[in-house]
């Protein structure tokens, strides 16, 4: 029985430390102001223009 308590106490702390990570991940994406959001798709859509395109699969 004891096991089992060792269990749901590991469990609880597993859950209490994702939702730690997830609540931290949201504040720093919300960090962001639309103008550095905006700068940072524009410079991404600009380094994928410079990347070759992917070969296509050979059959």
């Amino acid at each position: 029985m004891r096991i089992w308590k060792l269990l749901g106490v590991a469990g609880l702390a597993g859950v209490a430390a994702g939702s730690v990570v997830l609540a931290r991940n949201e504040r720093q994406r919300r960090a962001y102001t639309p103008d550095g959001v905006r700068a940072r798709l524009h410079e991404r859509a600009a380094s994928a223009e410079q990347q070759p395109a992917p070969a296509p699969p050979r059959s």
